[in-house]
């Protein structure tokens, strides 16, 4: 095993790891958007595969079992995230979950996994951690004298509504609170499961406090399979946002990210599609590779669109001034130059002819006058875990007990909370 030093790159908020000197070809794993468990920007050493030479030609490397999914119960310090950038229509955000099982390879919020000592590539899929005291600190939150209330986007750095969310209900928890105080909030996913939720939804949507937005990045149901491997296929999504719109919410749709020679040429299609199901608005950000993203989509783009691979990679620099990714906030979700604009002016016209272009900033005119306090607060020794809840050590394999038994497993190490837009 040869060891190296990550190079990381600060200005550009990269990291810059090899990726095909002497390395043979990752292999796609099914279920997985990650292709490597690629270490994080914090670890001191990076590890590289190489060919050693003991490999047969002709004959394919052996690839281990896919990860399972874990789910970490995790008692979180706080639960509302705040953000001044300029280039977001929100400012506070919450997240039920840390890491998603959706596995979408382009996902901006891979990165923050390396806060817990985690890979952001297969460990950001299969190591979650589920906030299970996010109800009880909203309403801490919410009932503070001072608390000045504004729209909460939920689901932002990881879908509120992933797989793991059927059986927690945190998502859930949280909007029977933010219902009872009609406090106004948008939701973001890609996952069908919001609909189960229509019947808190559609309540404050009426009142004007709600709103939805589905992201859809493709319409081949075979692309998806692959860039977003455990999210709802493309014409689940569609049937999702005619089924909100029917329950009288209002649907945006994220074209998110528009990746050249790869979704780029379904732009208008996607668009139409959205239209026909229902929704009202359509905003798109082009694809973003902060950090370890960068080298993991290149690894996801060399194991399933080898041929496409230089190509893809060359308009990202077009669009960026010459950088695969620029942070800055006026360029990082739209990029610029002439394919920038191509991609702009093809969107723009495309939601002016379907009629999509008049419920734009719905979400910061979410009505917030109408919010009222919690009527019950839970304490703060309520909101986090307690000594009794800590079970005796098993000294063959991590907490005795606590096999499928939520909120009795040991917590995660408490983490900076953090947004990657």
């Amino acid at each position: 095993m040869n060891r190296q030093k990550a190079s990381v790159s600060r200005t550009e908020g990269q990291v810059m790891l090899p990726l095909s000197r002497m390395m043979p070809p990752n292999l796609a794993i099914k279920g997985r958007g990650a292709v490597s468990n690629l270490q994080g920007r914090y670890e001191v050493n990076a590890r590289e595969r190489f060919e050693d030479g003991w490999s047969v030609p002709g004959v394919p490397r052996e690839q281990g079992a896919p990860p399972k999914t874990v789910v970490t119960d995790e008692f979180a310090k706080s639960i509302l995230t705040r953000n001044n950038s300029p280039d977001i229509p929100f400012s506070v955000s919450l997240n039920p979950y840390r890491g998603c099982e959706h596995g979408c390879i382009y996902c901006f919020a891979r990165p923050s996994h390396a806060y817990l000592g985690l890979s952001p590539g297969l460990d950001f899929e299969s190591r979650l951690f589920a906030k299970v005291n996010a109800a009880d600190l909203l309403r801490r939150e919410l009932a503070r004298p001072g608390y000045v209330p504004e729209s909460i986007a939920i689901g932002v750095n990881t879908d509120a509504y992933q797989p793991c969310e059927r059986d927690r209900r945190i998502t859930r928890d949280v909007l029977e609170v933010l219902n009872e105080c009609n406090h106004p909030y948008g939701l973001i996913t890609k996952s069908s499961l919001i609909e189960r939720d229509i019947d808190l939804i559609a309540p404050m949507a009426e009142k004007g406090l709600a709103g939805a937005a589905i992201t859809l990045t493709t319409l081949d149901g075979e692309i998806a399979r692959t860039l977003e491997p455990r999210a709802a296929a493309p014409s689940r999504r569609l049937r999702t946002i005619r089924t909100l719109t029917e329950a009288g919410i209002p649907v945006s749709v994220s074209v998110a990210p528009i990746i050249p020679f790869v979704t780029e040429p379904e732009i208008e299609r996607i668009l139409e599609a959205a239209r026909d199901a229902g929704a009202v608005s359509a905003h798109y950000t082009i694809l973003r590779m902060p950090w370890e993203v960068n080298p993991l989509f290149q690894q996801w783009l060399h194991a399933h669109f080898p041929e496409r691979a230089q190509r893809v990679m060359n308009r990202m620099k077009d669009m960026h001034a010459g950088k695969e990714y620029d942070s800055d906030f006026a360029k990082r979700m739209h990029g610029e130059g002439v394919w920038a604009d191509l991609i702009r002016q093809r969107f723009t016209k495309a939601v002016k002819r379907l009629g999509m272009d008049g419920f734009n900033g719905r979400f910061s005119r979410l009505d917030a006058s109408q919010f009222k306090r919690p009527l019950i607060v839970p304490s703060a020794a309520a909101c986090q875990r307690r000594d009794q809840d800590v079970t005796q050590l098993d000294l063959f394999g991590g907490a005795a007990g606590t096999e499928g038994k939520p909120g009795r497993r040991k917590a995660a190490k408490a983490s900076p909370q953090l947004d990657l837009f």
